[in-house]
């Protein structure tokens, strides 16, 4: 798909919400009971967020703003939390997937895979890969060995990298062109009005790759919290959509990190206002069917 028109209106308080007729999905956000030993990530410029997010405090955003369901992702390195985002999806109807962690590089890792095919939300893996200190951490052997596991178990991957690790993340979807992958948060660029070029060739070849999609969404934390414009965005979402096709772009939040920069409802007027001018069944695909598609959700 060529790039859609995509002139935003300046920034507004007035809602706007698309009239859809298919299903909207929030493809990733995080629950969490806050602890500071377990969640260390979350320092001292962030105490916004420095307490618990669970679905008692999500549906009520979501049926705001339309949305039928999310997609819950992990934030933390253990199964423990694994677990816990399983037994959430589990109560609660509106959480339609579970994208959770287990140690992929790990001898055990089939093993892991066999026990936690109980859980028919579990969707997909997530590895935090931008914290590793080594930017090749995607083509240790042990990882790749993992990786080549998750198909036989029909689990997708979420590559979570910042654009250094992108010429890794090439080479590990080339690897295995059967696996399905999204990057998430556009692989985090900086969002300061000028686009890296390493950071749009990359983006551009991801995007030739069949089995790779795109999730836009992370943005606003990329920018300075809270001093950004919609207009910001607009030449990193034209990157994303010349370089993806739009049966392989998905809405996502963020939340609850994207509240250290923007509302809810702000960041999903973001693509919104981008998409004003698209066909609704392009509109559609992004904002939940490519999400239900890609993590295998029955409606």
């Amino acid at each position: 798909m060529n790039g859609p028109e995509r002139k935003f209106q300046n920034r507004g308080t007035k809602k706007t919400r698309f009239c859809m007729n298919d299903i909207m999905i929030d493809s990733h956000q995080h629950f969490w009971k806050y602890h500071p030993n377990t969640h260390g990530w979350i320092d001292s410029s962030m105490e916004t967020i420095k307490k618990d997010f669970l679905p008692e405090d999500l549906k009520p955003i979501l049926q705001a703003n339309g949305i039928e369901g999310c997609v819950a992702v992990q934030a933390q390195q253990s199964e423990t939390e694994t677990k816990f985002l399983l037994q959430l999806a589990k109560k609660h109807a509106f959480i339609k997937a579970v994208v959770g962690w287990l140690d992929i590089c790990a001898d055990t890792f089939e093993e892991k895979l066999q026990e936690y095919t109980q859980f028919k939300a579990l969707k997909g893996l997530r590895h935090v890969v931008q914290d590793e200190p080594d930017d090749n951490f995607m083509l240790r052997p042990d990882f790749v060995k993992g990786i080549s596991l998750l198909q036989k178990y029909k689990l997708t991957y979420d590559i979570l990298i910042y654009p250094k690790q992108l010429s890794a993340a090439l080479e590990l979807v080339k690897k295995f062109p059967d696996q399905p992958f999204v990057i998430d948060h556009i692989a985090k660029p900086k969002i300061d009005g000028i686009v890296d070029k390493e950071w749009s060739s990359h983006i551009s070849e991801l995007g030739k790759c069949a089995n790779v999609y795109c999730k836009i969404s992370g943005m606003v934390t990329e920018t300075t919290w809270g001093a950004w414009s919609k207009n910001d965005f607009v030449p990193y979402l034209d990157k994303v959509f010349e370089s993806f096709d739009s049966d392989k772009i998905m809405f996502g939040s963020d939340w609850p990190v994207c509240l250290l920069s923007a509302h809810y409802e702000e960041v999903i007027e973001i693509v919104e206002r981008y998409l004003k001018h698209v066909q609704t069944d392009i509109r559609e695909k992004i904002m939940g069917l490519n999400a239900l598609k890609f993590y295998g959700i029955q409606q």
